[in-house]
């Protein structure tokens, strides 16, 4: 069983409280996005991985992914600034308090569907991926931008 994991109750709890702390104006540590953007870009994973949003199979991913999927799947945080799927950057304004209930509202959806709402189809970079691997993945992902903007 992994470390933390968005399907266990007090974990999801833990991460929904770290968003609560959140301000419109909380400052990055680093990266480009501001903090409604970071709570929309974290939105997409959950996403992909209850299959709600579905992306193509990347080239570079069927190159790459499992060298880069061996890497993220280690103890530790992840690296600062590392690169992302086109579908996951967000550049435009967002409001806030929506994208802030939004990501709440994924998160406990993730956690009540727990493992029989993931996704069967690869991912678009990682390829095949097993339960543990998407609960490590959603939970390392959220806890690397939560840190990012303090929380």
């Amino acid at each position: 069983m992994v470390e933390k994991t968005l399907f266990r109750a007090a974990d999801a709890d833990s991460a929904v409280t770290r968003i609560e702390r959140l301000r419109p104006d909380s400052k990055a540590l680093w990266g480009k996005m501001d903090c409604a953007q970071m709570l929309t870009h974290c939105q997409v994973p959950l996403r992909v991985a209850t299959g709600e949003k579905k992306l193509k199979r990347m080239l570079i991913g069927v190159l790459l992914g499992r060298i880069a999927k061996k890497k993220l799947m280690k103890p530790g945080d992840y690296k600062r600034n590392l690169p992302t799927h086109p579908d996951f950057v967000i550049r435009d304004k967002r409001d806030f308090a929506r994208e802030k209930a939004e990501l709440v509202r994924l998160i406990r959806g993730f956690q009540q569907g727990g493992p029989a709402a993931l996704t069967t189809e690869p991912h678009a970079f990682f390829g095949p991926m097993t339960q543990d691997e998407w609960e490590i993945l959603m939970w390392k992902h959220l806890d690397h931008h939560l840190k990012q903007f303090g929380a």
